[in-house]
């Protein structure tokens, strides 16, 4: 058990870590088209800004859902890449259709893998929100200044 509770740590840890950095990353794309997003028009980079980072969210959650396949892998949870990336991405997004499940000497783990997806999720969605508020406030103002 306590191996199961290392290991889920130390993946929560890593995907915790790949979740900072792109958001980190994002936020410097998106301090840098700041002024480029305030000037007219609005609506079309609007729906830009949102494309662009639901596809950025999109890719963090991937990158999360392939950590822990890959360690599922290693470990010999699974014996196929397809299964083991199957099981992930059910757990990670909290599906969890328990048609594919893991060894009784992993379980612990599918239950962290939920957690840390549910926390990405949390964590990005908060982001987005944010980001598409922090836009639109700007481009009122900006439009108040301008008339």
């Amino acid at each position: 058990m306590l191996i199961q509770i290392a290991l889920g740590t130390a993946l929560l840890l890593v995907n915790i870590l790949i979740a900072a950095v792109a958001a980190m990353v994002l936020e410097g794309v998106l301090s840098r088209a700041h002024g480029w997003m305030l000037r007219e028009p609005h609506r079309p980079k609007l729906v830009l800004l949102l494309a662009g980072v639901s596809l950025w969210v999109l890719g963090v959650v991937t990158a999360g859902v392939w950590v822990w396949a890959l360690v599922y892998l290693q470990i010999g949870a699974f014996t196929t890449l397809e299964e083991a990336v199957y099981f992930s991405l059910t757990s990670y997004t909290t599906l969890g259709f328990g048609d594919v499940l893991l060894p009784r000497q992993w379980h612990l783990l599918a239950g962290m893998e939920a957690a840390n997806g549910f926390l990405t999720f949390g964590l990005l969605t908060a982001l987005l929100v944010e980001g598409l508020r922090a836009v639109t406030l700007g481009q009122r103002e900006h439009r108040r200044k301008r008339g």
